[in-house]
């Protein structure tokens, strides 16, 4: 009955979603704001469709969990390294004086010491989720403003872990019984330092699972071909991570990033990407819907002046901090702006530390109840923010975009499906050249043994179109298809040719028939897999039998440039199969008489040659 009690509840939010973000996005307000308007239309404000969605406001959260985990699996830790002044520097300073601007405009309204440097510091804290689905959406992740501003969001994750453990500490005696002194979940009541160990252990667990156990599990389980269960196991590891972190008093969003962070380096990276990125789109959509559902109109209305002006204040005070601070870190003007518009807003944990605080005795009931409606409205107000922002910088400074930063995976010039012995030689002459490459084989057998060599290649069935997209075909040239089976190279041609219009494609012919057929579906080249191996071969054969090699290199030649009309001639017959195999004979009989006669033409320019 439970169940069946949740399948109008999921018909509410799955339309609103339908019908609002669309629309929204119609209008060129991104699907953030379009989920946010659908919850405040079926709230119980409005048409009063959902009336308790304290659960599925838990279980939506999931969806932030998972964008940090796909997030983690973008930035190696060598580059996460690389970010360390960004991260801690700029990260660091960021929440330190926007925490401390706060917390002094929040004293000079009344409450005590406590009460605002609590407010100060957990309004300090930005939504990661509307921020980055926002960038996202706007194709902002790759510039210096993006940068900038993950390197903050990913800090004040980290910081979450310090602020819920010092919130105790600012309690009135008589309320520290009302925070669990020793630890969340199954650690609650413990000594400090077993809460300590057990997040070091944690942390451990995760590093070592993720570097040594998933490789050989996932491989057992791309072994078995069951794409569903990979699926299942890509979430079941999320899940785990999850609960890892909750069981020791962790933000789950920070466990998932490490998880990914480890995992950015597995082969089985992109089949990952992909088969998680549709889940975190819709749990995130339903987070979002959630927010909106909980806003209080009634109590909106009824404080209407009151809230504006504290949106107003908050958003104010976290633009010019964030500017001020992102111009001392040397973060270009404009950069720098919209860095501070996009983190304006509250943050999606300030939910739960105001529940704490308030549980605590810290903050007064009302007050955060202010508090809370002023961070919800504030995050509804960052996509029209950012539009405003966006306006003005067009009719106020120059259109030159933004130069683009190296702090995630860069973006490739080639994408290689197939890295067998064919697909391994085109990749490495690109890779010597200069180009950046993103290799994909479907083997995982063939990707653990290449990675042994260290070569980059990432598992997975290049013929999926999220995975293409998850490898770089939007941004990418060129696509060389060095797939060995037949049909899969055929329907790999085919998906990129449909998607992905502007990359040119080459790919690896089995024969002539296959050659024609991918050309038929949108290969720009073709190269059959053995003609050029066996034309060498030849060439040597001649050399063997007594051609000097510039004679043997030209027989190659002519050989080459006679197929090559050969080719071409039978090209419109290719798909009528009696038609073909007739004027093939009559070719390659044609073929043998003028290449015969070419061959001894040359060979009579040459005196005292073998068959002058």
């Amino acid at each position: 009955m439970e169940g069946a009690s949740l399948l109008p509840l999921a018909v509410v939010y799955l339309g609103a979603g339908v019908i609002a973000v669309p629309i929204a996005r119609r209008f060129g307000l991104g699907s953030v704001l379009g989920y946010l308007l659908a919850g405040v239309l079926i709230g119980p404000f409005t048409l009063h469709l959902v009336s308790n969605h304290a659960g599925v406001m838990h279980f939506a959260e999931f969806g932030v969990v998972i964008m940090l985990f796909l997030i983690g699996m973008e930035v190696r830790p060598s580059r996460l390294w690389a970010m360390r002044g960004l991260l801690f520097g700029l990260g660091g300073a960021q929440v330190l004086a926007t925490g401390l601007a706060l917390a002094a405009a929040i004293m000079a309204l009344g409450p005590g010491w406590r009460a605002a440097l609590a407010l100060g510091f957990i309004l300090a804290l930005s939504s990661t989720a509307v921020v980055l689905q926002t960038f996202a959406e706007r194709g902002l992740q790759h510039t210096a403003a993006g940068t900038a501003t993950f390197g903050i969001l990913l800090f004040q994750d980290i910081c979450t872990i310090p602020m819920f453990a010092a919130l105790p500490l600012l309690a009135a005696d008589g309320a520290l019984s009302a925070v669990e002194p020793g630890g969340h979940g199954v650690l609650a009541g413990l000594p400090s330092w077993v809460h300590a160990l057990a997040v070091l252990a944690a942390m451990a667990i995760i590093v070592v699972a993720g570097r040594y156990l998933t490789r050989p599990a996932f491989r057992f389980i791309a072994n078995s071909h069951a794409r569903e269960i990979f699926t299942a196991s890509a979430l079941l590891l999320v899940i785990a991570v999850t609960l890892l972190m909750e069981a020791v008093g962790l933000s789950s969003a920070l466990g998932a990033f490490l998880a990914g962070v480890v995992l950015a380096d597995s082969e089985y990276r992109r089949e990952l990407e992909s088969d998680i990125e549709p889940f975190r789109g819709l749990l995130l959509g339903l987070f979002f819907i959630s927010v909106g559902v909980g806003l209080n109109l009634g109590f909106i209305a009824a404080h209407l002046a009151l809230l504006a002006a504290l949106v107003a204040g908050l958003m104010a005070v976290k633009f010019v901090v964030v500017f001020a601070v992102a111009r001392a870190f040397h973060v270009d003007g404009r950069s720098a702006s919209l860095t501070a518009a996009a983190l304006s807003q509250g943050s999606e944990f300030a939910f739960v530390m105001l529940g704490v605080a308030t549980a605590a005795g810290i903050i007064p009931e009302q007050t955060a109840v202010l508090a809370t409606a002023t961070v919800a409205i504030s995050m509804a107000l960052t996509p029209l923010a950012l539009i405003a922002y966006k306006r003005w910088c067009s009719h106020n400074l120059s259109s030159a975009p933004e130069p683009e930063n190296e702090a995630f995976d860069t973006r490739p010039d080639v994408i290689v499906a197939g890295f067998g012995r064919f697909g391994q030689i085109a990749a490495r002459l690109l890779i010597v050249n200069g180009f950046k490459t993103s290799t994909l084989d479907a083997s995982a057998e063939q990707v653990e043994l290449v990675r042994r060599f260290g070569r980059r290649v990432y598992y997975g069935d290049a013929t999926r179109l999220d995975l293409l997209k998850a490898s770089g075909a939007a941004d990418a040239k060129l696509l060389i298809v060095a797939i060995d089976d037949r049909d899969q190279a055929e329907a790999l041609v085919e998906v990129a040719t449909r998607h992905f219009p502007n990359l040119k494609i080459l790919a690896r012919a089995y024969d002539r028939r296959h050659a024609y057929r991918l050309l038929d579906k949108g290969a720009h080249g073709i190269e059959r897999e053995t003609f050029e191996a066996s034309l060498a071969l030849g060439a040597q054969a001649l050399k063997s039998l007594g051609f000097k090699d510039s004679q043997a290199q030209r027989a190659a030649h002519l050989f080459r440039r006679h197929d090559a009309n050969v080719f071409q001639k039978l090209a419109p017959l290719w798909k009528d199969e009696e038609r073909f195999i007739i004027a093939s004979r009559e070719s390659s009989d044609r073929m043998n008489d003028l290449l015969a006669a070419d061959i001894q033409a040359m060979l009579n320019e040459d005196s005292g040659t073998p068959g002058a």
